[in-house]
C-alpha cells in the first residue's frame, strides 16, 4: 500500500465537489442511480480523493441497487472495512485505506467467486481506462 495521505478538511473541501466531499469526508450517501454512468471498457476504478487503485472493470456486476457494485477489490490492502450501526442498522463500511474516504459499505449477497457486494457511492470513484 502506498503512503498514507492526509489533508486538512480546507484541503479536502477545496479539492472535491461538494458532493465528493460530504460522501468521502463526512460518511454521506449519494442518491441511488445518480452516478453509475461509468464506461464499461476495461479499467480501474480510483478513489476519488486520493487516485489509490481500488476495483477493476472486470469485477463490477450490475446489482440493481443504483450504486456500482463490485464481488472483490482491486487489492484487499487498499479497501479497510470498519463496523458501521448508523441509522438503527448493522453494516460494514469500506473506506479507502490510503486516505480513509467512505466508500459505502459491503454486504454477503454477491455473486461468486466470493459472494460479496461492494456498493459503492460512484462520486467516490474516477475511471481509469486500460
Amino acid at each position: 500500500m502506498s503512503d498514507k495521505i492526509t489533508k486538512t478538511d480546507a484541503q479536502w473541501r477545496e479539492q472535491l465537489s461538494d458532493l465528493a466531499y460530504k460522501v468521502t469526508r463526512k460518511h454521506g450517501t449519494e442518491r441511488a442511480f445518480t452516478h453509475d454512468d461509468f464506461p464499461k471498457e476495461a479499467g480501474v476504478f480510483t478513489c476519488v480523493c486520493c487516485d489509490a487503485p481500488l476495483f477493476e472493470q472486470a469485477t463490477k456486476f450490475e446489482s440493481g441497487t443504483g450504486w456500482p457494485s463490485f464481488y472483490q477489490p482491486l487489492d484487499p490492502e487498499m479497501v479497510g472495512e470498519k463496523d458501521d450501526r448508523s441509522f438503527f442498522m448493522r453494516r460494514t463500511e469500506v473506506h479507502c485505506n490510503r486516505c480513509e474516504a467512505h466508500l459505502g459499505h459491503v454486504f454477503p449477497d454477491g455473486p461468486a467467486p466470493t459472494g460479496l457486494r461492494y456498493c459503492i457511492n460512484g462520486v467516490a470513484l474516477k475511471f481509469e481506462p486500460e
